[in-house]
């Protein structure tokens, strides 16, 4: 322990080894939708999308959901107060399709986050036995709603979260969207996660949460994360803080979704989530940041050091190469999984530096209550030390 302290390339490429190893385990044990053997019965589903200002999107998702090879579903879209068509697109779409029912939601009360609210209504109007909560933006394969249910039973999950592939097509994208299956991939073992009921060993994904109601009442739905910016993280939480059985699988072939479309879009939806995601709690905070800088950017600093000759690396130089292709293979693994190109995972270090930058202005804006999302302003949270 003392040798690591006074030699900390050797445990940032412990530490980097690590999260390479979580990484090929994840590659290995993490099963795809698809995987899964079906079920003699499929219990009806209902499949909720909130959607605000989503004009770009929505027509592609419902016409996506609406294709699914099931034998019992509704979809059902909620338009929450949208200043775009959204609204008047999704009644068009409503004239062709039975199963398909379309709400105008109401008016935001105070104490709620926006999407939360238009997730309680839905779940309010869904009369499946399953709810699926999935976003505007995600594309979905005719198998993917059976796929999932076949996986939620044959797991006796209370909670199915699943991993979508991420679509990224500017430069921009690339650069921050890549931080979420990194850090899913590389800092969550889902094999001890689904082995362990502690609540922090999981990481739900908003993008695709399908639930038993009877699982989802018992939390206290939506109602139960109304103030809080990372509701699917706090969802499956709640999950197994209940002693129920929560689960992950990897819909990369099924499920695609397109966060956002460019540079700035991305930079302000992660300024919205990222400070959240620690419960606005400071310490937990900054520790978690400071590890980062030490360990992306200590080995890559050292190397530029040595080579100005500011530095004496000598045998610390072994380690921090080593230290520097762990985390390259790990972004890449990462990546790769998630339908990203592989040869951005050379880009990290810009990637670490921009969400650092992110993170404190995330952390500024939620402290002054300045946070804005899709032309609303969220509320002011109380911070927290720990």
């Amino acid at each position: 322990m003392i040798r690591l302290l006074w030699h900390p390339e050797i445990a940032i490429a412990i530490f980097l080894g690590a999260a390479l190893l979580i990484a090929l385990t994840n590659f290995w044990f993490l099963r795809r939708l698809s995987s899964y053997p079906e079920p003699p019965r499929f219990p009806s589903v209902s499949v909720l999308v909130p959607a605000r200002n989503e004009e770009r999107n929505i027509v592609q998702c419902v016409h996506s959901l609406l294709a699914q090879d099931y034998p019992d579903y509704q979809v059902i879209v909620l338009d929450d107060e949208s200043t775009d068509r959204t609204w008047e697109l999704l009644q068009s779409l409503a004239r062709g399709d039975e199963r398909l029912k379309v709400i105008k939601g109401k008016p935001l009360p105070e104490g709620w986050i926006g999407k939360h609210w238009a997730c309680h209504q839905l779940a309010e109007a869904a009369g499946g036995e399953l709810l699926l909560f999935t976003d505007a933006d995600t594309r979905h394969h005719p198998y993917a709603l059976r796929d999932a249910v076949s996986a939620l039973l044959y797991e006796d999950a209370d909670l199915l979260t699943a991993i979508p592939r991420e679509e990224t097509r500017t430069f921009g994208e690339r650069i921050i969207v890549p931080i979420i299956p990194w850090a899913v991939f590389s800092l969550l073992p889902v094999g001890l996660c689904h082995a362990l009921r502690l609540p922090v060993l999981s990481l739900t994904i908003g993008q695709f949460m399908l639930f038993r109601k009877q699982a989802y009442e018992k939390i206290g739905g939506h109602a139960a994360v109304r103030k809080h910016a990372v509701d699917d993280v706090i969802l499956g939480r709640l999950i197994k803080a209940h002693r129920m059985n929560w689960r992950m699988a990897d819909a990369a072939d099924r499920v695609s979704c397109r966060m956002y479309w460019n540079f700035r879009e991305a930079y302000e939806g992660f300024t919205k989530n990222v400070f959240a995601a620690f419960d606005y709690a400071l310490v937990p905070f900054f520790l978690t940041y400071f590890l980062f800088a030490v360990v992306f950017w200590f080995p890559i600093l050292s190397f530029i050091g040595g080579a100005l000759g500011l530095v004496q690396l000598g045998s610390a130089a072994g380690f921090n190469f080593l230290a520097i292709m762990f985390a390259v293979f790990t972004w890449g693994i990462s990546y790769w999984r998630s339908g990203i190109p592989v040869y951005f995972a050379i880009m990290y270090p810009v990637t670490i530096a921009i969400i650092f930058w992110i993170a404190l202005r995330s952390m500024i804006f939620a402290i002054t209550g300045k946070a804005t999302w899709k032309d609303r302003t969220l509320a002011k949270y109380r911070v927290r030390w720990w």
